[in-house]
């Protein structure tokens, strides 16, 4: 369903309540398509895309990394951070890795729920960036394509691969592209 503002409403599936047949599935059409690139970390920003992390992580065999919006006292304070905002809670939180799980050596993937303005998905690849990482690609479930996210992270180069692209919201009716 959908919200107004064009929040479109997956909660019962995939970041609230999840379907874990369809997460396995997800990863297995992400480990398809990155197939022979020597993935070694999968990285995603908490909370909503960490069940799709560690469900590509299981299948490429690789450890699952989150970015974590939230201060702790556990977390390890020599960290990659950026800055990111977000639309659906309305403001700007810093998202962090510890430096012992980003290294230069790994070759990402940066997975996620959804693609919109694209600014987690920045945020994410600015970590990796620090970390002076090489980054392959990012995995999204849903991109909303009439959005201008999917078409900055095209710009930059990267290589993007959405599942699902929504194309427009017609009265209240999801239209997926073709």
């Amino acid at each position: 369903s959908v919200r107004p503002g064009d929040i479109v409403k997956v909660d019962s599936f995939l970041n609230h309540q999840l379907d874990v047949t369809l997460l396995d599935e997800v990863a297995e059409e992400f480990a398809h398509r990155f197939s022979g690139q020597n993935i070694t970390r999968i990285l995603t920003c908490e909370a909503s895309g960490i069940a799709i992390a560690t469900a590509a992580a299981r299948v490429f065999g690789v450890p699952a990394v989150f970015a974590k919006k939230t201060p702790s006292k556990n977390l390890d304070p020599d960290c990659y951070s950026a800055d990111v905002y977000s639309y659906t809670r309305g403001q700007i939180y810093q998202i962090r890795v510890s430096k012992q799980y980003l290294q230069s050596e790994d070759r990402i993937l940066i997975v996620d729920d959804f693609l919109a303005n694209g600014l987690a998905l920045l945020g994410m690849m600015a970590l990796v960036e620090q970390a002076e990482a090489q980054l392959i690609g990012c995995g999204i479930v849903i991109e909303k394509g009439f959005q201008p996210g999917g078409a900055k992270i095209r710009a930059s180069g990267t290589r993007l691969e959405s599942l699902a692209i929504i194309d427009r919201i017609e009265n209240g009716q999801i239209v997926f592209a073709e």
